[in-house]
């Protein structure tokens, strides 16, 4: 046999290369396989184009976020305009286009929602850390801290704060900051309480390694699960403290556009029984984007959890 069918032989008979895939690749898979994420995630990214494009509506339209119509966006009897050719959505009580301040309330909750939620989990990453880690005296007195923010009546406390500093979005986000970040500073507390006995930060802590090159190397890493899913799903929570706060009169200042600041001027004088299209839009959006934003949350926590990684097809 000559050498050259050696080769060729030994050159088949070799296994094929294995590609290995990384966690990041099967949690995109499983992703992709869930249509109810892949649907919420695009509702989402059109969300985002559409507050994004909310001046190049107001070019589209012709109208600005707060001009009022009072010939075209109001009937004789002064009932606002439904749903026509020059009003896509129709106006509301004072003339003014539904379409455009639903893209600049878009805006105002995506801000609120993304600002506020991960101020929220930064402060809560970083108060669970500390108190898992150390335990003790620390764990005692941040937990308690924890509590006592939890037991504050929310509203109470939103009153009390507009009352002395009046309604505006930092005080609107402060707010929303001050109530939620205490749900991700007891989860991770309960997950650093458990990563603090394992074997690799024992073995860091024996090498002579500190407090913080412990945490931020060894424990923190071992986080990014759970700080991504419920930073996900804070952002909800996030948009509709906003709209509530909006909706009693203490969030954005009219007239800023706001979903709940629509909503609040549809119940002001029962205008929404004879002009529907102003609850339905904004409280549809609403509820739409809290919707996809929880979907999309329990899908990447399905798509990380490492138990149902093995039920995806190879």
């Amino acid at each position: 046999m000559s050498q050259q069918n050696l080769t060729e032989q030994g050159a088949v008979s070799q296994p094929a290369p294995v590609i290995q895939r990384g966690s990041l690749d099967l949690t995109l898979r499983r992703l992709r396989r869930d249509k109810s994420s892949l649907l919420s995630g695009l509702f989402i990214l059109l969300l985002i184009l559409f507050a994004v494009a909310a001046p190049l509506t107001d070019q589209l339209t012709g109208h600005e976020v707060n001009q009022q119509f009072r010939e075209t966006g109001m009937g004789p009897a002064g009932n606002p305009a439904g749903p026509n050719s020059e009003f896509l959505l129709g106006a509301d009580q004072l003339g003014r286009d539904v379409l455009v301040r639903l893209a600049h309330g878009a805006r105002v909750s995506l801000i609120v929602g993304v600002a506020a939620s991960l101020s929220a989990a930064l402060i809560g990453v970083l108060v669970g850390l500390l108190a898992g880690y150390f335990g003790g005296r620390t764990d005692s007195v941040l937990s308690r801290v924890m509590d006592l923010v939890m037991s504050v009546p929310f509203l109470l406390c939103a009153i009390a704060l507009v009352s002395v500093f009046g309604p505006s979005l930092p005080l609107s986000i402060s707010v929303i900051i001050f109530f939620s970040w205490t749900a991700m500073g007891r989860v991770i507390r309960g997950q650093v309480l458990s990563l603090r006995q394992r074997d690799y930060v024992e073995a860091a802590r024996s090498m002579g390694a500190g407090h913080l090159s412990i945490m931020v190397r060894e424990i923190v890493p071992n986080l990014a699960v759970p700080i991504i899913i419920y930073a996900t799903l804070m952002i909800p929570n996030a948009i509709v403290f906003e709209a509530t706060l909006s909706f009693l009169g203490m969030g954005i200042v009219p007239p800023a556009a706001s979903w709940g600041g629509m909503l609040s001027e549809a119940a002001s004088n029962s205008i929404y029984l004879s002009a529907w299209w102003l609850v339905v839009f904004p409280g549809t959006i609403l509820l739409l984007t809290t919707l996809a934003f929880n979907i999309l949350g329990d899908g990447i926590r399905d798509a990380l959890d490492p138990r149902a990684r093995r039920r995806v097809r190879r």
